[in-house]
C-alpha cells in the first residue's frame, strides 16, 4: 500500500479544515446546492464525455494510487536471473514449478507460454501487446481523472454564475442576498478544491505508478525472451539493467 496518497489528502484537507475552524464554524463551508451543482454537476459530464463501461472501469484503476504493492525491479531482475539459471540447468520445463509460487499474473502468463514452448519472438511479441493494453487502459484512467480535474472547477464557475444571477434578482431581500452569496463563493471553492486536491494529483501519481508498471513488465518479457533464447545471464543482467540509472542497479556477479 502506497501511504504516500492517503496521507498527502489528510494533510491538505486536514490543514484546510484547521484554517477554517480558525475564522469560524466548519458548518459555513457546507451548502447543499454548491455541492450538488460541484459534485453532481461533474459526475453528469463525465458521464456525456465518457462512456458508462470506461467511467466504471476507472474506479478499479484508481486503486492503484493507494492500493498497490510496488515491486523492487532489482528484486524482480534477480528473480528473472534465478529463472535463467533454473532453466539452464533443468531445462525450460523445471519452470513450471515456479509459476504456484508467483503472485504477479503477468509473470505467470509469461512463464506458463514460455513451458509451453512459446517461440522467443511470438512470447516477446504477444507479451508486448499485453502491456500496450494495459497502458492504454492506466492513460484512460488517468484522462478522465484529468478531466474531471478540469470540470470540476467549471462547474464551480457555473455554481457562481448561478449564485450571482440569484442574489442581482432579488437584491431587493437582503435575507436572500446571503444563500445566494453563498452558492457563487462555495461552489467555486469546492471546484477549486476537488480539482487540485483529489482529480489532478491523482491523475498524475496514476501516470508515474503506470510508468512503474509498464517498466517492470518490459523487463519481465525481455528476460523471458532472454530466457528462452539461451542466453548467458550475466549478460541477460546487463540487458535488463539498462531500464534502470546506474546507481540503483545491483548486480549478482561480483
Amino acid at each position: 500500500m502506497d501511504i504516500a496518497t492517503p496521507i498527502g489528502i489528510l494533510v491538505a484537507f486536514g490543514l484546510m479544515i484547521w484554517a477554517i475552524l480558525m475564522g469560524g464554524p466548519l458548518t459555513m463551508f457546507i451548502d447543499v446546492p454548491s455541492i450538488a451543482i460541484v459534485f453532481g454537476g461533474t459526475a453528469g459530464v463525465i458521464l456525456i464525455n465518457f462512456p458508462l463501461a470506461d467511467v466504471v472501469g476507472t474506479i478499479a484503476i484508481f486503486k492503484k494510487t493507494v492500493l498497490i504493492k510496488e515491486a523492487d525491479t532489482n528484486k524482480l531482475i534477480a528473480q528473472m536471473l534465478e529463472f535463467a539459471n533454473k532453466a539452464r540447468k533443468g531445462g525450460i520445463l523445471s519452470l513450471q514449478d515456479s509459476i504456484d509460487s508467483i503472485d504477479d499474473k503477468f509473470m505467470v502468463k509469461a512463464l506458463q507460454m514460455a513451458v509451453d514452448g512459446q517461440e522467443p519472438a511470438d512470447l516477446k511479441a504477444m507479451l508486448l501487446t499485453e502491456i500496450d493494453n494495459i497502458a492504454a487502459r492506466h492513460n484512460n484512467g488517468a484522462e478522465i481523472l484529468s478531466t474531471m480535474g478540469a470540470i470540476a472547477p467549471a462547474m464551480g464557475m457555473v455554481g457562481t454564475l448561478i449564485g450571482l444571477v440569484q442574489m442581482l434578482a432579488n437584491m431587493d431581500d437582503p435575507a436572500s442576498i446571503g444563500p445566494a452569496m453563498a452558492v457563487a463563493l462555495l461552489t467555486t471553492f469546492y471546484g477549486a478544491v476537488m480539482a487540485n486536491v483529489l482529480f489532478i494529483p491523482m491523475a498524475g501519481k496514476l501516470k508515474t505508478r503506470s510508468k512503474t508498471e509498464i517498466l517492470q513488465k518490459t523487463v519481465i518479457t525481455e528476460g523471458m525472451e532472454s530466457i528462452l533464447s539461451g542466453e548467458n545471464p550475466r549478460i541477460m543482467e546487463q540487458r535488463l539493467h539498462a531500464y534502470l540509472a546506474p546507481k540503483k542497479r545491483e548486480s549478482m556477479f561480483k
